[in-house]
């Protein structure tokens, strides 16, 4: 029986894949058999993070790459490709929160540095493994999944998360017309729309006991969720039982929109 969920023989690049939701998916990956590059920006954790890839006996390697910095993108995106020969996934995870009191309170500058992570250098990673796709693609071997971290938020509306919430709802934005203009090169595109995941970006909230009865105490499952709740339908959304599967934004949320 073909097991659908094997990504043995594929490559995927995780970007901000050295810890949380990122390494869980790289981690996730390789377990399932795929070589693994993760980019991040703090060279003790890619370290870290690429020992622990290596123990499910696959090969990994870890850069140093600012997503938001196009030259580094472009580089790291072609260092991948001659050391591992491909890239058949891209989990394009890398991002930061953007948290301000209120609307009132953020500024233009903040505002920008949200977006040039989560959006611009989510459009850059984006561009460039499309790029490399549609080479292969070109030359007789179609195929790739372009996976893309939204939020919930790109949806419903959390105080003073504006930056991010606009960075996330371009994120959606920007799949649809990828699935659109890449299904021809049997490209694949879906964003993941996680809820609230325990995660070092929201620390501070982990013990809130106003959220956890307000919300986390309301949601159907009744928990927070995990790093490795997400990497399940990261793996899905990368093999080939999502072959068929693409252009759509899917809720991870233990049930919140549901409410």
């Amino acid at each position: 029986m073909t097991n659908f969920f094997d990504l043995s023989g594929k490559v995927a690049l995780v970007t901000g894949g050295s810890r949380g939701i990122g390494l869980a998916i790289a981690d996730a990956f390789a377990q399932a058999g795929a070589d693994v590059a993760i980019w991040d920006i703090d060279a003790e954790r890619n370290n870290a993070a690429k020992a622990q890839l290596e123990t499910h006996g696959v090969r990994a390697m870890a850069l140093n790459v600012d997503v938001r910095d196009e030259l580094a993108v472009m580089s790291g995106v072609n260092e991948v490709v001659a050391t591992l020969g491909r890239i058949d996934v891209l989990m394009a995870n890398a991002g930061v929160s953007g948290n301000v009191p209120s609307f009132l309170d953020l500024s233009l500058e903040r505002f920008r540095e949200v977006t040039a992570v989560n959006a611009d250098g989510w459009f850059l990673t984006c561009r460039e493994v499309l790029k490399h796709m549609k080479e292969r693609a070109d030359n007789g071997d179609p195929g790739g999944s372009i996976i893309g971290q939204s939020s919930l938020q790109a949806l419903h509306g959390a105080p003073g998360n504006e930056a991010y919430a606009a960075s996330k709802g371009a994120v959606l934005a920007m799949i649809k017309t990828i699935a659109v203009e890449f299904g021809r090169y049997g490209v694949r595109a879906n964003a993941i729309m996680p809820g609230f995941i325990k995660t070092d970006m929201n620390k501070r909230n982990h013990d809130n006991v106003a959220l956890y009865e307000k919300v986390i105490k309301r949601m159907p499952i009744r928990r927070w969720g995990e790093p490795e709740d997400v990497a399940g339908l990261a793996v899905y959304l990368a093999s080939d039982a999502a072959r068929y599967h693409s252009g759509t934004a899917i809720e991870l949320d233990g049930g919140y929109a549901a409410m």
